[in-house]
């Protein structure tokens, strides 16, 4: 029985996560002969500021990011 727990930041549409179910079953399917109906597969939510990055609380570096691109296009 496959299991797989994707955890990501949040803000992925149901739609999104509807198509990474899909492609990861088909994956496990394919490459390992795994049958859908045993693979299991859980999405959990991190809100940005409990998820860390490059040194950084990810709603923190994403502020950075975003600051050094406005600057540039200055």
């Amino acid at each position: 029985m496959p299991y797989i727990n994707l955890q990501i930041t949040r803000g992925a549409t149901r739609e999104q996560k509807r198509a990474i179910v899909a492609g990861f079953t088909e994956t496990l399917a394919r490459v390992l002969d795994k049958k859908p109906e045993h693979t299991h597969i859980v999405i959990q939510e991190i809100d940005e500021q409990d998820w860390g990055f490059c040194g950084m609380l990810t709603d923190e570096w994403r502020a950075a990011a975003q600051s050094n691109v406005d600057r540039d296009a200055e």
